[in-house]
């Protein structure tokens, strides 16, 4: 399918380049028999439109191969490639469908001004030159016929096609040299960042509209004060702060133009060294092996700017110092949801994930939510998922966060009138950098409306059908400056510019007390972990042995390092790091003779603790000594005659009802049953006939319907002691 061209005559004139010329002794009547194809190709949409004489050449071949002896019918030209580089196959349809045509042995002959329009890559003229080859397919160019099945002919077509893609790779190289020399000047620019513009003299300058430099530096400020991109992009739209973005369309190019913001935006002006006034070039590099055929733009890889082929510091005025600009790059690199990075503050209870590191190997430990995500706990994975290693450690969240918080809160009690104090002129700062945006938005608009109105008044009243479109503009303009100045009376209204007397006296309060505002239940978790990493670096824990004790190294930020000791809960008796001694301690108390109260009070008091709980109590030592065999277990049973009338022990009330024992206790437990403790802590329920016949209802009844069903849905009238 040929594209046509409004410039290309649909019968193209004959040229003096293939009058006269001869018919190759080459020619067979078998490759008359076959079409003869015309492959027609310019490299670039520029060349179709600057270049037409070198298409109407291309076109002419369509009489070449009529003066070699092919019918008009017979020839085709192939023109799909228009357009398109003749580096690669990939994306040549044309190309493709000639080498197609071949294989199916349809073409006879293949003409082509020369060998540089059929291929530029010694890859695929080969591969043309072999199928030619098996298929007695000619090939023709200005010079001459071809046969690739003669060793003569091949050797000179495959000369031509090396020739064509060396000067292709002449040509890119002195271009790409003469763009790296300009670079190296530091004078190549493609499009200019927000925020900047270019002078008629080539000088680069900050954009001079005050407003576009005020949203700029917001940016920067908001990303030190909240830490993330997302809560700079979600701040920029609740507070209708938009982007100022210059045109680079022909029609309106230089035209300030003001976009909504979005994340990829932002995420190139904090990442640009351009805005530190560094000048690079080169910062995408294509790494070959991950390039995809087809696709010109895979395969780029992004270095760091001292990488870059050119990097020229102090180039331009910055809008950040290159310091603050390192450690914008630092903090977006470390916002990554990758196991080696602190990670960004994100929803959930635990307080120290990212800052915990692993004292044995130097990890960052992992999150582990259980129990519908009400409990937590750190471990260590990262040896068991990449080598498949044992866990190295893993440790209670809750009890960690609860002691490194009240290590915070010691920390920043002295300094809490500080902390007030500089909240206060935080919040004064944000809200007027916020008021300074939007005057500039309503001197905008008013000069928009003021503009509009000279623009009616000069108008001629003849000419209405101008002045009634001036007119629609004006109040256009005064619709816009009316729903400003409404939405700024709203701003002010909710967050006027200065702070009142309460709000300053409500900071100061919550300050003086920093553990009720730390506990405060409008104090959500992720504002507590802005907290922590304001002012830790890292926590490094190492558990001991498996056991109880853990060490803790807290790197407060400024290089300060405080080293601590906790104890967290363990699993069971055997995990504490005193057992042998508490054991020992059982079988001294045990001989003398002590109770299991009075025991339980001497092992208090020596300090230890059992795995989950907070002191030992009667039942924990009572466990121990059966345990231990220092003392008879005695069964637990009742006489028949400790029984009253209508009296009935658990298990055998089960028995009579023809029901699991667990499943009775369970509706003891809901009270469904009248019950009572004996002595010996035994259940006893009271059940006399008409009380056995109610129960044993209830059991038909939960057999067919579920004893959740039961009392979720309140079936069952509750009976209580």
């Amino acid at each position: 399918m040929s594209t046509p061209l409004p410039s290309v005559p649909a019968e193209p004139a004959k040229s003096s380049l293939q009058l006269g010329v001869p018919r190759s002794e080459k020619i067979t009547n078998r490759h008359l028999e076959r079409l003869a194809m015309v492959y027609v190709r310019q490299s670039t949409p520029q060349q179709l439109i600057r270049h037409q004489e070198s298409t109407q050449v291309q076109y002419s071949l369509k009489l070449r191969a009529q003066e070699l002896g092919w019918p008009e019918a017979r020839v085709i030209v192939i023109d799909d490639d228009l357009g398109k580089s003749g580096g690669s196959v990939a994306g040549r349809v044309g190309f493709q469908r000639l080498v197609a045509e071949v294989t199916l042995d349809h073409v006879g002959i293949i003409l082509g001004v020369e060998m540089s329009r059929l291929a530029r890559s010694c890859k695929d003229w080969y591969q043309l030159l072999e199928v030619c080859a098996v298929f007695g397919t000619l090939i023709a160019d200005l010079d001459g016929v071809y046969e690739p099945a003669h060793y003569n002919d091949r050797l000179l077509l495959g000369l031509k096609g090396t020739m064509s893609e060396a000067e292709l790779h002449i040509l890119k190289q002195r271009m790409t040299q003469g763009k790296l020399n300009k670079a190296r000047r530091g004078e190549l620019f493609f499009k200019m960042p927000l925020g900047y513009v270019r002078r008629e003299t080539g000088e680069v300058v900050m954009d001079p509209d005050e407003q576009v430099q005020e949203v700029v530096r917001l940016i920067f400020r908001t990303f030190d004060d909240l830490g993330t991109l997302n809560a700079v992009l979600r701040l920029l739209v609740k507070n209708g702060v938009r982007l100022p973005i210059r045109a680079y369309e022909k029609s309106c190019k230089g035209d300030l133009q003001w976009h909504r913001p979005n994340r990829g935006t932002l995420c190139k002006v904090l990442s640009n060294p351009f805005y530190a006034g560094a000048y690079t070039y080169g910062q995408r590099t294509v790494d070959p092996r991950r390039k995809i055929a087809g696709r010109p733009q895979t395969g780029r890889i992004a270095v760091r700017p001292e990488q870059c082929q050119v990097f020229l510091k102090d180039r331009f005025p910055a809008y950040i110092s290159w310091q603050h600009y390192e450690q914008n790059r630092q903090r977006l690199r470390a916002n990554r949801s990758i196991a080696d990075a602190i990670g960004a503050v994100r929803r959930g209870p635990s307080l120290l994930s990212g800052l915990l590191v692993c004292g044995k190997c130097g990890s960052r430990l992992s999150v582990r939510y259980s129990g519908q995500k009400t409990r937590h706990s750190y471990v260590c994975s990262t040896q068991s998922t990449r080598y498949g290693q044992p866990i190295c450690q893993s440790l209670a969240g809750a009890p960690l966060d609860q002691f490194v918080s009240g290590q915070l809160l010691e920390v920043l009690q002295p300094s809490s009138l500080e902390l007030s104090l500089e909240a206060a002129k935080h919040i004064e700062e944000q809200r007027r950098e916020l008021d300074g945006l939007w005057q500039s938005r309503l001197e905008r608009a008013r000069y928009e409306t003021e503009r509009a109105a000279r623009q009616y008044d000069q108008v001629e009243p003849e000419n209405r059908l101008v002045a009634r479109q001036l007119e629609r503009d004006w109040e256009k303009c005064l619709q816009h400056q009316k729903e400003l100045d409404e939405d700024y009376a709203r701003f002010v209204q909710e967050q006027p510019r200065l702070l009142s007397t309460e709000e300053r006296e409500a900071i100061r309060r919550l300050a003086s007390d920093i553990p009720a505002l730390w506990d405060s239940p409008h104090t959500t978790p992720m504002d507590r972990k802005e907290i922590l990493r304001q002012v830790i670096d890292r926590v490094e824990v190492e558990v001991v042995d498996q056991s109880e004790c853990v060490k803790l190294t807290i790197y407060w930020a400024g290089g300060m390092q405080t080293h601590h000791q906790m104890i967290r809960p363990v699993a069971s008796m055997e995990q504490l790091g005193y057992w042998p001694q508490l054991t020992a301690r059982l079988k001294e108390l045990a001989s003398q003779n002590l109770s299991t109260r009075e025991i339980a009070e001497r092992l208090n008091a020596k300090g230890w603790r059992p795995p989950k709980l907070e002191k030992f109590d009667f039942n924990v030592v009572s466990s121990l000594l059966h345990r231990l065999g220092l003392c008879e277990v005695k069964p637990r049973s009742l006489a028949p005659d400790a029984l009253g009338e209508n009296e009935w022990r658990l298990e055998t009330l089960a028995v009579k009802l023809g029901m699991p024992t667990p499943t009775l206790y369970a509706w003891l437990r809901r009270d469904w049953l009248k019950a009572k403790r004996s002595e010996h802590g035994r259940w006893i329920i009271q059940a006399d006939a008409i009380e056995v016949g109610r129960l044993r209802q209830l059991r038909t009844l939960a057999n067919g319907y579920g004893t959740r069903r039961l009392w979720t849905d309140s079936l069952i009238p509750v009976v209580r002691n």
